[in-house]
């Protein structure tokens, strides 16, 4: 409640907020923060921890997080990407990219739900937002992305969304 009445506020122009206890706003803190997620689920893998990454977006376009992503790859974290339109990342290229796969389902009605999963070891975290993965959205709009706190909701949102997506092949 506190990072929503904070972000209002820097939304309204009373306070150039800085720092946000769980929320991750763009552009103040969402590309680091982003970032750290990825790296930390590289780390795991380095150790020889479960790692993945799944991520539900319109588009995937900013070359430092495709950047990550590969990096996480070559570590061995399993990346599996849900992008509706523009993805710039090459999955499955060996050495590079070969723990990536990119499914791209476009239906009949605009897609806007931005689902985050990250398997951190086991204790899995899962975010909701507006950002795509995008220099604009990263750096000049205003996005936001939060965590999903309830444990029903994490599920559903990574069993009755995520899996139904990634289980979709045609």
């Amino acid at each position: 409640g506190e990072d929503a009445t904070e972000f209002f506020n820097f939304l309204t122009g009373h306070s150039k907020q800085t720092e946000y206890r769980k929320l991750m706003v763009s552009p103040v803190n969402l590309r680091e923060r982003l970032t750290q997620l990825i790296e930390r689920e590289t780390a795991h893998a380095k150790l020889g921890r479960p790692a993945r990454i799944v991520a539900k977006l319109n588009r995937l376009a900013d070359k430092d997080v495709i950047e990550s992503l590969y990096e996480a790859s070559q570590a061995g974290v399993s990346i599996d990407l849900i992008i509706r339109g523009v993805c710039m990342l090459r999955p499955g290229v060996p050495g590079l990219s070969e723990n990536i796969r990119v499914r791209s389902i476009v239906g009949r009605f605009l897609e806007h739900s931005r689902v985050l999963y990250f398997l951190n070891d086991g204790a899995e975290e899962v975010y909701i937002g507006s950002a795509d993965w995008m220099v604009r959205n990263l750096n000049r709009r205003v996005e936001v992305v939060t965590p999903v706190a309830d444990p029903r909701l994490r599920k559903y949102l990574k069993e009755d969304v995520l899996d139904v997506y990634l289980r979709d092949n045609t």
